[in-house]
Order: structure tokens, then C-alpha cells, then sequence
């Protein structure tokens, strides 16, 4: 069960390594089946997922909302800065550490939505109502996804999964790539525009591949948090499938966002 999001791929395998010490000599049952020895543990839902996620994105909607709204202009830059650097550190240990706990999760979530409550101010002070069609059209092709799985019109296979995640791969070195040209030159490679001005074709057509890829990628994390319900990992799961979604949402936020911005000149 691999994923685009690499942070479900890890919880996911974190999953089976518990499941694999816990069916062990001494251990013949799986998670919560009657048995001797077999432990006795609530395994994960999906109102479980459901529940965690929406507890993470309220966190980082008030993280956000405090940021947006009472933060002082002179203090943006150094809260981006080190909110942006502790985020990236939590990110990479919940997702190499397979960290279930809901206070470093929800750790994260508040370093992410200041971030994401400063960089959605400047845009609006760009572009008024930006923020809410972006909002919107993030929760809206979330949900799309989600009913096409749901009705089965797109499914996971393995093809499927090398795509989104080669895919995933180029578009991440693309941007590596360009955030170190840029020291180099004002346009970096030329993939990304700034705030304000014109903007050519390739920054907009590359936006969209982004935002298709990031859509995409949700295909396969609905079919992981699928299997993990029906393997029957166990509830503090739930926080980490939550994690991943919220991983994935903020991704797709930015770039939506970015791609309105340009749109809109």
C-alpha cells in the first residue's frame, strides 16, 4: 500500500510492522480479535479519519485566522520563517517517526496555518476575495475526489500509483530546482511568477499540473486509509491518516491559490 503522500505510505507501513509483531507466537489474532494473547485494541474508522482530519484543519484555520488578523506586519516575516522551519521538522519526523500522537500532529497544524494565515493576507491585499474562492475550490476538488472514488470512477492500481508518485517526485525537484536558480535570477527557471505583474504561459501551465497531480494523489490516499480500515489498524491511526490529508489539502491550497493569482491579472 504505497502513496503519493509519503507521509501515509509511512504510517502505513509503521501499521504493518505492529500488526506483524502483534501476530507473532504468542500473538495468533489480529489487532482486537478474540484470541489468546491477542491485544485488546480498537481498530480505526472512517468516521475516525473523518473526525481527526476536521480537528486538524479547525486547528489550523484559528492558527491561520490569528495570523491573518493580529499579527503585526513586522512580525510576518520572522513567524513565516520559523513557523515554516519548525513545520518542515515536525513534518519530517511524524512522517519518518510514523508519529500518532495528537499533540505533535496538531503541533504542526498550528505552525501550518501561520504560515498559510500570513501568505493568504498578502494575496488578499492583492487580490480581494481571493482567499475564499481559493477555499472554496480547494474543499470543492477535495470532495470531487472523493465522490469519484467513492462511485468507483477513479481507482487505484499499481500503474496508477507509479505515475502520481513519479509525477509528484519531478514536480517537487522542479520546484527545488527553481528555488535555487532564483539566486541566480530574478524568473528562476522561469515555472514561477511573482505576486504581481504579467505572467506567461509556463508558470500557469505548470500551476495546473501541480493542482492535477495534488487532486490526483488523493485517489490513492482514500485507497490506503480503505485497506488500513478493512486491515484493521488500530485507532490512533486515525490521527496520522489525518495528518496525511491535511498534508495533501495544504499543498493543494497554495498552489489553487497561486493559480488565481494569475488568473486574475
Amino acid at each position: 500500500m504505497k502513496s503519493s503522500n509519503g507521509a501515509l505510505g509511512r504510517v502505513v507501513a509503521g501499521a504493518v510492522q505492529d500488526r506483524n509483531s502483534y501476530t507473532q507466537p504468542g500473538y495468533p489474532a489480529p489487532y482486537g480479535a478474540p484470541g489468546y494473547g491477542a491485544p485488546e485494541v480498537r481498530t480505526m474508522t472512517m468516521d475516525d479519519v473523518v473526525v481527526r482530519t476536521v480537528i486538524l484543519l479547525a486547528v489550523t484555520g484559528a492558527a491561520g485566522a490569528f495570523s491573518w488578523t493580529l499579527l503585526p506586519d513586522a512580525l510576518a516575516l520572522p513567524v513565516v520563517l520559523g513557523a515554516a522551519l519548525i513545520g518542515l521538522v515536525l513534518g519530517l519526523v511524524i512522517s519518518f517517526k510514523r508519529v500518532t500522537n495528537p499533540f505533535v500532529i496538531s503541533a504542526y497544524a498550528v505552525t501550518q496555518g501561520l504560515v498559510l494565515g500570513i501568505f493568504s493576507r498578502i494575496f488578499e491585499s492583492f487580490y480581494h476575495g481571493i482567499v475564499l474562492q481559493a477555499v472554496v475550490a480547494t474543499f470543492g476538488i477535495f470532495f470531487g475526489m472523493a465522490m469519484l472514488y467513492k462511485f468507483k470512477v477513479i481507482r487505484n492500481s499499481p500503474r496508477f500509483t507509479k505515475v502520481i508518485v513519479g509525477a509528484t517526485i519531478g514536480l517537487v525537484g522542479l520546484m527545488l530546482v527553481n528555488l535555487v536558480a532564483y539566486f541566480f535570477s530574478d524568473n528562476g527557471i522561469g515555472i514561477r511568477a511573482g505576486m504581481t505583474g504579467k505572467v506567461g504561459w509556463l508558470p500557469i501551465v505548470f500551476s495546473l499540473v501541480v493542482i492535477v497531480v495534488a487532486a490526483l494523489s488523493f485517489v490513492i490516499d482514500f485507497d490506503m486509509i480503505e485497506q488500513g480500515i478493512r486491515y484493521g489498524m488500530p485507532e490512533k491511526y486515525a490521527w496520522a491518516m489525518g495528518f496525511g490529508l491535511l498534508v495533501g489539502l495544504i499543498w493543494l491550497y497554495m498552489e489553487v491559490l497561486r493559480m488565481l493569482s494569475y488568473l486574475r491579472r
